[in-house]
């Protein structure tokens, strides 16, 4: 897919570490040819941030607080006086109380819940009203990060489930709002990735593992995967493609119970 996105610019939050599905798909779209800019929370994210910012050739790199208007009107100016236009926005942003994603939802308090829907769900819309200016002389593309927990019951994965369905309907209006300018909307849902934030949930590994040997491709979705559905999406080969939900996750969507040899 070299070159597909050449020419492009884009805006990728939510990069932890190299094991990031957010810096899979930076990567993928830099070596399809895009610029990319990125943010952070926090100085220690922006340490681990800054050399894989300056492996694909970006020197834009800023702080945000996704929950913080002020702090998010500040990146996204900063943002416009670098590039007066971007073709596309990677949200990878989700956070709830890890003492929560154990046990049961019933348990769920009420302030993580409110926290967890404000950063995973709500900030999608935030940084879309904010990407739009951006977007609306030539269209783009916006993308945000789903899990099946928000359509089946994955132990552990709690309030988080709740979130991502929110995520997902959310994606579909923003779809219907956009597509007026030529904005297009898309959720990409993964299965089980080994990555900072999912090694937070209760039972991480064993649903990585059961994912892993039960999809019909017997495998869990790799970064380069994961960005090479990015990129499509991006690219102009997605140009018709909006209000999607897209699964990349080895086909175990479709199961209904697990493979005969794991029973």
């Amino acid at each position: 897919m070299s070159g597909v996105l050449q020419n492009k610019r884009g805006l990728v939050m939510g990069v932890a570490n190299e094991r990031s599905i957010a810096w899979g798909i930076a990567k993928a779209c830099h070596e399809a040819g895009a610029e990319l800019a990125f943010t952070y929370q926090g100085n220690v994210f922006g340490r681990r941030l800054d050399p894989l910012a300056h492996s694909v050739g970006s020197d834009f790199t800023v702080d945000v607080d996704v929950t913080d208007d002020a702090s998010l009107d500040i990146a996204f100016e900063a943002l416009a006086k670098k590039w007066p236009t971007i073709d596309f926005l990677v949200h990878a942003i989700a956070f709830s109380d890890k003492s929560e994603l154990n046990g049961r939802f019933l348990d769920t308090t009420r302030a993580n819940f409110k926290h967890s829907l404000d950063v995973s769900t709500y900030s999608f819309i935030e940084v879309a009203r904010r990407a739009h200016p951006l977007m609306v002389e030539r269209g783009g593309t916006l993308l945000t990060l789903t899990y099946q927990g928000s359509m089946r019951v994955v132990p552990n994965y709690n309030v988080m489930g709740v979130a991502k369905a929110a995520l997902e309907a959310a994606t579909r209006y923003l779809a219907n709002d956009l597509g007026p300018d030529g904005i297009r909307v898309n959720a990409i849902s993964p299965g089980p990735v080994k990555t900072l934030a999912g090694a937070v949930i209760g039972g991480a590994r064993k649903t990585y593992k059961y994912a892993d040997q039960n999809a019909p491709l017997r495998s869990n979705a790799s970064l380069e995967a994961i960005g090479g559905t990015a990129v499509y999406l991006i690219s102009d080969a997605g140009a018709f493609t909006t209000g999607e939900l897209i699964r990349v996750d080895g086909g175990f969507h479709v199961l209904g119970m697990p493979q005969i040899e794991n029973l």
